[in-house]
């Protein structure tokens, strides 16, 4: 049996490396490729009568690690300097309003249709409005530098937004002055916090010379940041400015608390960590979605009472989306259509308090808008591909 289950992990997860590789080709999201092997490994197993032990319990697990593991990722590949300031501004400014907008006015409609309180259906509005960067990165890895790295600001800064926005609202049981001084406190704590690990954790990576030296430091991340989520502290701002830290050490070296870092040794030290963790990320990721897509129940995915429901959700997502790159000048096609919902859905879905459940905002209508926003994403990709290949042949 455990010879049985190696070879059908590593066959998985091999069938997942030649969906990511096949992505620039196909323009298929390799997230939707895992969540349908996933399911036909479901079907499979059912119908040969395999038992197999329940594995729900592992999903947070691998996504909580996961988000960490792609946020690190993505803020590593990140240049942040002053010219740059303006651009990561209108990135933050996208990541944020829509988050507000949309949760709020599919907040009131699970208030009105739902019969719950306005706090709960923003419990179940916001996991909906988060763009997912576990799904967001990785497809757009062939797009336009500029049009990539707005990706990954927007989509990390997506997720940290909407973790402290549902920790606020779910953690609090009334909104009050108090409350929102209880939140600048936490913030506060966790900058601070954050200045002392990425300085000490970078000190350690330019220091240890022994042949192990990377897995202690992502050890150190992923414990700093489930004893930060203890305390109800945004962990997620954490990892992000460690990476942008080790990934912009060029415009840093001249600070001279950052010389005391040999920042030309670190900047070795990074190049390997980054490729670490870039391996690490990829198989995290793809077990996360491959253990979803085995979770996912047919009677969920074809739930008719949930289509009206995830299909307005998935119109306005994209409307929304369309309207803010208008506003903000930017470009339209075909970062319109990069909104997935996905792993950071999944986990704050699984972890709204008990009794703050709305019966609308279920798990069909989750599964439903995740799957509708990644083949809106990939469709727009394709559609943006043929579009770039005729601009192409014209100049040509």
């Amino acid at each position: 049996m455990t010879v049985t289950i190696i070879i059908t992990i590593c066959v998985l997860l091999l069938f997942a490396y030649v969906f990511d590789i096949s992505a620039s080709h196909t323009k298929i999201p390799s997230v939707i490729l895992l969540l349908i092997l996933g399911y036909l490994v479901k079907l499979v197993a059912d119908f040969f009568s395999i038992a197999i032990p329940d594995l729900s319990g592992i999903l947070p697990l691998l996504g909580t690690v996961g988000l960490i593991l792609i946020v690190l990722e993505g803020a590593l590949e990140l240049e942040l300097n002053k010219e740059k300031l303006p651009f990561v501004g209108k990135a933050a400014l996208i990541a944020l309003l829509p988050i507000m907008l949309f949760s709020f006015g599919w907040a009131y409609l699970f208030h009105y249709f739902g019969n719950v309180s306005l706090k709960t259906g923003l419990a179940n509005a916001i996991p909906l409005a988060i763009i997912s960067s576990a799904i967001a990165i990785p497809s757009a890895h062939n797009l336009k530098p500029v049009d990539r790295e707005f990706v990954t600001y927007e989509s990390s800064l997506s997720d940290i937004i909407g973790v402290i926005f549902f920790n606020f609202i779910t953690l609090n049981d009334t909104i009050d002055a108090a409350s929102f001084g209880h939140f600048v406190m936490q913030l506060s704590v966790m900058l601070l916090i954050t200045v002392l690990a990425t300085l000490g954790l970078a000190y350690l990576l330019s220091r240890i010379r022994h042949h192990v030296k990377y897995a202690p430091i992502i050890l150190m991340i992923v414990l700093i940041y489930a004893i930060s989520k203890v305390y109800h502290l945004p962990a997620l701002l954490f990892v992000l400015l460690f990476g942008l830290f080790l990934g912009n050490l060029d415009e840093l070296k001249t600070n001279r608390y950052v010389r005391y870092l040999q920042p030309e040794v670190l900047n070795q030290e990074v190049h390997k960590f980054k490729e670490l963790t870039t391996e690490i990320a990829f198989l995290i990721r793809a077990l996360f979605f491959l253990l979803f897509g085995y979770l996912i129940e047919t009677s969920e995915l074809f739930n008719t009472e949930t289509v009206l429901w995830s299909a307005g959700i998935t119109v306005s997502v994209f409307l929304m989306r369309w309207v803010f790159l208008k506003l903000f000048k930017l470009t339209i096609m075909p970062l319109t259509f990069i909104a997935p919902r996905g792993l950071i859905t999944i986990l704050l879905f699984l972890n709204i308090p008990a009794g703050q459940n709305c019966a609308i905002a279920g798990k069909p209508l989750i599964i439903q808008v995740i799957i509708l926003t990644a083949v809106f994403m990939m469709l727009g990709l394709m559609l943006g591909s043929q579009k770039q290949s005729a601009v192409e042949s014209n100049v040509g």
